[in-house]
C-alpha cells in the first residue's frame, strides 16, 4: 500500500492528486510543442498537429504537415498542408477536425485528414482577418469564436446549423484583450474578455463592465482565464501571480490562490472531478506544473519537456514529446481503500483477500471484524466501485478479487454491479491497448455512453473491436453488430483495388440478411465514390422496393428503376418513376418506354385521365386507339362551353368510333348530335333552357310545357320505344296535372304498358276519382287496379270471376275484419269452393 500511495500529492487535508503515466509516445516528435499548433480531443481522442506553421518557415516553399495521432502517438494520417494560413485547430464533438484559417474559413477533415466539407465566418472576418480563434463545446453543439483584427468577436454557436452571430464591441478597445474565453450561461453563448485590469461581458446585445466578487484590489491586470469542463467554473490569473477561482456566472467566489509566479502561464485549465467537493486549476509555465485549489498549498510537478494539457471531464491529460499521462484527483472509494493506515471496510476486505490467498489466519480476523460491523455489503461495494478507477489491470483484478471474495460470505447480495464493472473494465482495457490508443477513464466512459464509444470506434475503422464488443455485451444486432457492419460496408466500397463484383460478393458473404443493413445506403455510399456498377449490384440485395428506386433514379438508370417499381407492386412508386421519365425523356421515347410497360402505361393513363387530358390523347392516337379517342372526344365535349365546339367534338368522337368499328357507339353519338341541334332550336323557339337534358328529360319537359306535337317530334325522330314513350307522356301529364289530356291521351290507341301505371299514377299523385276510370279497362290487371284505388267490393267481385286464388288472397289480405267483414266472407266461400273441384 505504500508504494501505491507513492504518486498521491495532497492538496489540503482530504484531497490526494495523481499523475499517472498514460502511454510513452510512439510519434518520434523532433519539434517542441510550442512550436507546433496542438489540438487533442476530449474523452481520450486523438491529437491533431501542425508542424512548423508557415509563420515560423524560414523557406516559402516548404509546406507544413498536418499530422493527426492517436492518444498514444501512433500517426493516424498525414497530409501537407496546402491552404492558407492556420490560426486555430481543434475538434468536434463527433472527433471531426477544424481548421480555422486567417481568412475566417473553417475547413473540416475527419480523423484520416479526408476532407469533408468548409465554412465561412463571414465577410467581416474575411476582410479584418483573423487574430484569435477559439473551439468550444455547448449544448448546442460544437462552436467557433473568432476574434478579428478589428478587436470585435464573431460567434458559431453551432457548426452544423451555422448562424453568425456579431458580438457587440467594446468600447475604446485599441488592442486586442490580454484573454479571453467563451462562457454559456442560461442556453446563451457570451464572451468574457479582460483588457488590463477591467472585465467585459459581452452577450447577444451589451456589452457590459463586471467584477469577480471578492477579487484583491491590489490583484493587477488579467493575464489567463480558464473555463470548467462543464462551463460551471472560472478561473483567472492576474500579472501579480493572483489566481481567482468562482463561478462562471461571477455571482460567486469560491477560493483564491497566489502563485508567487509573476509570469503569464503558458496554458491554465480546471482539474475536476464530479461531484467533488475540490475545486483545482492547474497552471503550466514552460518547466512547472502548479495544481491549486481551495487550500493554502499547491502541489508542484517539474516538467522536463514543454508539455501541451488537456482538459477532461474528471482530470487533465498532459502531452509531451515522450510520454502522455493524466493527473486527476483520487476518488474517494480508492482514497478509503488505499489510504495508509485506512480502516475502511473496502481496505480490511482488500486485505483480507490477499491474506487467504496466503492461506493466512489473519483473513478470518479482517473478516470478522467487518462482519462484527455489519459493513461487508459496504466493504464490497467499494471495492468494486475502486476498481473502476483504476488504470492498471493488476489493481483492478486485485481489487475485484477482493469483492468477489467479500460476496462469498452474503446471503444476498445482487450480481449486477460486479457483473457489469467486470464488462466495463474489459471494454476499457481494450480500448485503452497502445495499439488503439483511446484512454478513458470509468467516468468518462459512462458520460460518453457505449454506443458513442462504438460510433468512435467505427469512425477509426476497428471495426472487428467494435464488432467483439457488441457480441462480449451482447447489445442488440440493430445496435451493435448491423450498425458496425453497414459502416465497415461503406468503408469497404471506397476500396479500388478489388472488381465491383468482389466487393459486393464480399460485403454480402459478411452481411447476409442481418437485420438493420440497408444495403440501400451502402450503394448510395458506392455511388458517391463513383462506382455505378457496384452500386446496382449492391442494390440487388436489398429487398425494400422503395429503397432501390430513389437510388437508381439518382444514379439515372430510370428504366431498371420502373421495372423494380413494378415488380414491387406499389402503384406510388410507379408513378413516381414514370413521372421522372416523363421530366428525363423527350416525350417520344417516353412513350416508347411505357409501351413496353403495359403496367406503367396503364396507370400512365390513369393518371393523365385526372391531370393531363391531352396527354392522353397523343398516347391514344400513338397506339391508333380509335375507341378510347372517341371516348376522349365525347369526355371532352363536355369541357366545351358553345355549342358548336360540342357538337365538333363529338362529330371527332363519331369518326374515331366509325374507325373503332362500334356501331352502337356511332349511332349514340350521332342521336347525340342531333339531340343537341335540336334542343338549340327549342331552347331558340321557346326561350327555355334545354341544353345538356338527356332526350327523356327533354320529351318530359316539352310535355310539362303543353308542346304535345314537338314531344310527338322527338318521339318519331329517336323512336323512343312505345311504352316508354308512354310512360314518359302519363308522367309528364300527372305532373302537370293535366288528367283531362291523360284521359284523352289513354283512348287515342290501345295502350302499350296497359292500364294499371295510369291508376297507380293517378293514386300517387292522390286522384283516386281519375284513377277508378282506368282501373276496370286492364282485365289483366283489374284486381290489383281496384285495390289501388281502395275499392275492395270490385276487387273481390274480379277475383271472383277470374277464379284466381292469388288475387283472392291478395284481396284477403287488404280487408279489414270490422269493416270488410261480408267481403272476406265471399272471398272465402269462393277459395273453398275453387279448392274442391
Amino acid at each position: 500500500m505504500d508504494c501505491y500511495t507513492a504518486n498521491w500529492n495532497p492538496l489540503g487535508e482530504e484531497t490526494f492528486y495523481r499523475k499517472i503515466e498514460l502511454y510513452t509516445m510512439g510519434w518520434g516528435l523532433q519539434e517542441e510543442l510550442r512550436d507546433c499548433l496542438v489540438a487533442a480531443a476530449p474523452y481520450g481522442g486523438p491529437i491533431a498537429l501542425l508542424k512548423n506553421p508557415p509563420r515560423k518557415e524560414k523557406s516559402p516553399s516548404a509546406r507544413p504537415l498536418l499530422e493527426i495521432y492517436s492518444a498514444s502517438g501512433l500517426l493516424l494520417a498525414a497530409i501537407p498542408w496546402k491552404s492558407g494560413q492556420l490560426v486555430q485547430l481543434g475538434w468536434t464533438a463527433s472527433e471531426d477536425l477544424l481548421c480555422i484559417q486567417e481568412d475566417g474559413t473553417v475547413l473540416i477533415y475527419n480523423l484520416f485528414c479526408e476532407f469533408r466539407r468548409h465554412f465561412s465566418m463571414g465577410n467581416e472576418v474575411l476582410q479584418n482577418h483573423v487574430l484569435e480563434a477559439k473551439v468550444f463545446h455547448t449544448e448546442y453543439g460544437t462552436g467557433v469564436a473568432i476574434l478579428t483584427g478589428a478587436h470585435r468577436f464573431s460567434l458559431a454557436t453551432n457548426i452544423d446549423d451555422l448562424k453568425l452571430r456579431r458580438m457587440p464591441e467594446v468600447p475604446g478597445l485599441q488592442k486586442p484583450p490580454s484573454c479571453w474565453a467563451v462562457l454559456s450561461q442560461d442556453r446563451v453563448t457570451i464572451v468574457l474578455l479582460a483588457v488590463g485590469q477591467d472585465l467585459y461581458l459581452l452577450d447577444n446585445t451589451s456589452c457590459s463592465v463586471v467584477t469577480p466578487p471578492g477579487m484583491s484590489p491590489s490583484a493587477g491586470a488579467y493575464l489567463q482565464m480558464a473555463v470548467s469542463f462543464n462551463h460551471r467554473c472560472l478561473a483567472l490569473f492576474t500579472d501579480s501571480g493572483y489566481i481567482w477561482m468562482g463561478l462562471a456566472t461571477l455571482k460567486e467566489k469560491l477560493c483564491e490562490f497566489n502563485s508567487g509566479t509573476r509570469s503569464p502561464p503558458r496554458q491554465m485549465v480546471w482539474c475536476t472531478r464530479p461531484r467533488s467537493r475540490q475545486r483545482a486549476v492547474v497552471v503550466a509555465w514552460d518547466r512547472q506544473l502548479m495544481v491549486v485549489g481551495n487550500s493554502p498549498e499547491c502541489i508542484r510537478f517539474v516538467l522536463d519537456e514543454d508539455s501541451h494539457l488537456v482538459p477532461e471531464l474528471d482530470g487533465v491529460r498532459i502531452l509531451s514529446r515522450s510520454s502522455h499521462e493524466f493527473l486527476h484527483e483520487i476518488p474517494g472509494a480508492s482514497q478509503e481503500i488505499f489510504r495508509i493506515a485506512s480502516m475502511a471496510p473496502g481496505a480490511l476486505l482488500l486485505e483480507a483477500q490477499k491474506e487467504y490467498e496466503k492461506e493466512s489466519q489473519k483473513a478470518d480476523e479482517y473478516l470478522r471484524e467487518i462482519k462484527e460491523q455489519q459493513l461487508l455489503p459496504q466493504a464490497v461495494s467499494q471495492c468494486i466501485e475502486a476498481a473502476g478507477y483504476e488504470h492498471e489491470p493488476d489493481t483492478q483484478k486485485s481489487l475485484l478479487r477482493a469483492a468477489s471474495f467479500g460476496k462469498c460470505f452474503m446471503d444476498r447480495f445482487p450480481p449486477e454491479g460486479f457483473v457489469r464493472m467486470c464488462q466495463d473494465l474489459r471494454v476499457l482495457n481494450a480500448i485503452r491497448d497502445y495499439q488503439i490508443g483511446i484512454p478513458l477513464t470509468f467516468t468518462q466512459y459512462k458520460r460518453l455512453t457505449i454506443e458513442v464509444l462504438l460510433d468512435r470506434l467505427v469512425l477509426r475503422r476497428l471495426y472487428p473491436l467494435a464488432i467483439r464488443i457488441c457480441e462480449y455485451l451482447r447489445l442488440s444486432e440493430i445496435q451493435g453488430v448491423s450498425r458496425i457492419l453497414a459502416h465497415w460496408a461503406c468503408y469497404k466500397v471506397q476500396q479500388k483495388d478489388k472488381s465491383d463484383e468482389e466487393v459486393a460478393q464480399a460485403i454480402n458473404q459478411k452481411l447476409g440478411d442481418t437485420p438493420g443493413i440497408s444495403y440501400s445506403e451502402i450503394a448510395a455510399q458506392a455511388y458517391d465514390c463513383g462506382r455505378t456498377e457496384l452500386a446496382i449490384k449492391l442494390l440487388e440485395y436489398e429487398p425494400r422496393s422503395g429503397e432501390q428506386v430513389p437510388l437508381l433514379l439518382k444514379m439515372k438508370r430510370s428504366k431498371l428503376a420502373l421495372s423494380k417499381a413494378i415488380e414491387s407492386g406499389d402503384t406510388d412508386l410507379v408513378y413516381t418513376v414514370v413521372l421522372h421519365l416523363k421530366n428525363e425523356l423527350n416525350r417520344g421515347t417516353f412513350f416508347m418506354t411505357l409501351q413496353n410497360q403495359p403496367v406503367a402505361l396503364s396507370l400512365y393513363r390513369q393518371f393523365c385521365k385526372h391531370q393531363e387530358r391531352e396527354t392522353l390523347k397523343d398516347l391514344y392516337n400513338q397506339d391508333d386507339n380509335h375507341q378510347e379517342l372517341g371516348n376522349f372526344h365525347v369526355h371532352s365535349s363536355y369541357s366545351e362551353k358553345r355549342i358548336e365546339g360540342r357538337v365538333g367534338a363529338l362529330q371527332n368522337a363519331l369518326d374515331e368510333y366509325y374507325k373503332a368499328k362500334n356501331e352502337f357507339a356511332a349511332k349514340a353519338t350521332e342521336d347525340q348530335i342531333k339531340l343537341l341541334r335540336l334542343q338549340r332550336h327549342l331552347q331558340e323557339d321557346l326561350d327555355k333552357p334545354y341544353l345538356d337534358l338527356s332526350l327523356h328529360d327533354t320529351v318530359s319537359t316539352l310535355i310539362l310545357d303543353g308542346h304535345h306535337k314537338r314531344a310527338e317530334q322527338l318521339y318519331r325522330e329517336f323512336k323512343i320505344p312505345d311504352k316508354r314513350y308512354w310512360w314518359l307522356k302519363i308522367s309528364a301529364l300527372a305532373n302537370r296535372g293535366d288528367w283531362e289530356e291523360m284521359e284523352k291521351f289513354s283512348k287515342s290507341k290501345k295502350s302499350p304498358i296497359g292500364y294499371l301505371p295510369f291508376v297507380e299514377i293517378s293514386v300517387k299523385h292522390h286522384n283516386r276519382y281519375e284513377a277508378k276510370k282506368y282501373a276496370p279497362r286492364d282485365p289483366e290487371q283489374r284486381v290489383k287496379a281496384f285495390v289501388l284505388v281502395g275499392d275492395l267490393e270490385q276487387a273481390a267481385d274480379a277475383a271472383i270471376e277470374r277464379r284466381s286464388e292469388v288475387e283472392m288472397s291478395f284481396v284477403l289480405s287488404r280487408c279489414c275484419p270490422g269493416t270488410d267483414g261480408a267481403i272476406a266472407e265471399r272471398l272465402n266461400r269462393a277459395r273453398a269452393q275453387l279448392l274442391k273441384k
